[in-house]
């Protein structure tokens, strides 16, 4: 990057500072009334992000991104109306900001509660999902913050038609457009140099694979909370309904390969191993499914490939499928707890006492008992559009919605109270 465009970026990010010191005064109504606007924006000119789109989708095949990226990437008209969807189902949740809780009075006379604030300036940098660029907006909006949203560029066409209309629907209801802030370029000095601005960013949300999440990491002066890679497991114990077992995995794997939430490793308990494997594990193959499996897995179904340790810790984000055979619950639980990324684990079993011990040990941000891994939403669980799943634990873990972009401040109140008792 040379000097001029370094500095048009400090200012591009100052200016979303500014910002922010706006949004974090807007009453609730008036947020509400910049995502339903757009919302609205978004729908009404959905041929022309489209248009982008397909510009993006075009440069994608001639540069060899994977089918999963592609379907990441690829927008239609239902989707886009999702997008809008989203954003007014952000707009009818609870404001958070200004909330005060867990209010105590103290022995000395004074009150003390908890006030929720904004955390300023978000950074989002994520791949390929153009849908982040209005779902990051309207969630970070709502929580009182501004944001910077820098794009692969794989999407960046896309992004830049979105953030349009976002912009656009800020400024027709008198809101500072910088406060959903798109870097204009793709350039990889440009997210470097991002990196330092500490005295203008206050978080960074890095969404994406596992080298940009590194890289982030180690590159930032900035607080990171990770979106690290999605490796799902289900564990199908002695006691469960290998129908809905049947139903839950190969919705995990097959409804969406490409997706973070989808499964990547099944572990079987030794005394349904047979009987699933020829139910289900053959249904997977007939379905495009590669099973990666151990020796015991590959004896029951021979059409499989050998799985060496290394496949354990992959994140396929495609219709491959790790498999193993375990003795008992303690054995799945201990390969969970060696080759998991804290993002999302299954257990399928009728027994209360097993579910409860998986529930309990098992520390992933999204522990589900009888359900798909698919349900490992911020929509699904409630939170409305979700800015990402943090597999940090502090600060936030799991899917983040609107409360999980604030922070907490001590309101103290008294009435001269002193805290020695001596005057002057």
């Amino acid at each position: 990057m040379t000097e001029e465009e370094k500095t048009k970026l400090v200012d591009l990010v100052q200016e979303c500072k500014n910002a922010s010191l706006q949004l974090a005064k807007l009453k609730t109504a008036d947020k509400n009334r910049a995502l339903n606007r757009m919302a609205n924006l978004l729908e009404t000119n959905g041929a022309e992000i489209i248009e982008a789109n397909t510009i993006d989708l075009t440069e994608g095949k001639e540069n060899g991104l994977s089918e999963a990226m592609l379907d990441r990437l690829k927008l239609d008209l239902a989707r886009i109306k999702n997008m809008a969807d989203a954003l007014r189902e952000i707009a009818g949740f609870n404001d958070p900001v200004g909330e005060i809780t867990n209010i105590k009075k103290r022995p000395s006379g004074i009150g003390v509660g908890e006030m929720r604030i904004p955390l300023g300036v978000i950074m989002m940098i994520y791949e390929s999902r153009p849908n982040v660029t209005s779902d990051a907006a309207g969630l970070c909006l709502k929580a009182g913050n501004s944001i910077v949203l820098r794009g692969g560029k794989e999407a960046f066409n896309s992004n830049m038609a979105i953030a349009k209309q976002l912009q656009k629907g800020l400024t027709d209801v008198g809101i500072n457009p910088a406060a959903v802030t798109l870097v204009p370029t793709t350039d990889r000095e440009a997210m470097t140099n991002l990196l330092q601005m500490d005295e203008f960013i206050d978080l960074v949300i890095p969404r994406g694979g596992e080298g940009l999440i590194r890289f982030v990491n180690n590159s930032s002066k900035i607080p990171v909370i990770m979106h690290y890679k999605g490796v799902c497991h289900i564990y199908i114990d002695k006691d469960a309904d290998l129908e809905m077992a049947k139903q839950l995995t190969c919705e995990g794997k097959l409804s969406r390969p490409g997706v973070c939430n989808s499964l990547e490793t099944m572990l079987l308990h030794k005394d349904i191993a047979a009987k699933f494997l020829n139910d289900t594990g053959n249904t997977l193959i007939n379905n495009g499914a590669e099973i990666r499996g151990c020796e015991k897995t590959k004896t029951i179904l021979p059409n499989t490939t050998e799985a060496l340790d290394e496949d354990y810790y992959e994140e396929y984000l495609s219709k491959i499928i790790a498999c193993k055979i375990v003795e008992n619950y303690d054995e799945a639980k201990d390969h969970i707890q060696k080759y998991n990324s804290d993002h999302t684990e299954v257990i399928v079993t009728n027994n209360l006492q097993t579910a409860r011990l998986f529930q309990q040990e098992i520390n992933s941000s999204v522990v589900c008992v009888n359900a798909s891994s698919r349900f490992s939403d911020g929509g699904e669980l409630g939170l409305g559009a979700e800015i990402g799943i943090s597999t940090s634990k502090l600060h936030a873990f799991g899917p983040m919605g609107i409360e999980s972009l604030t922070t907490k401040k001590f309101v103290v109140t008294g009435d001269g109270n002193l805290r020695h008792g001596k005057t002057y």
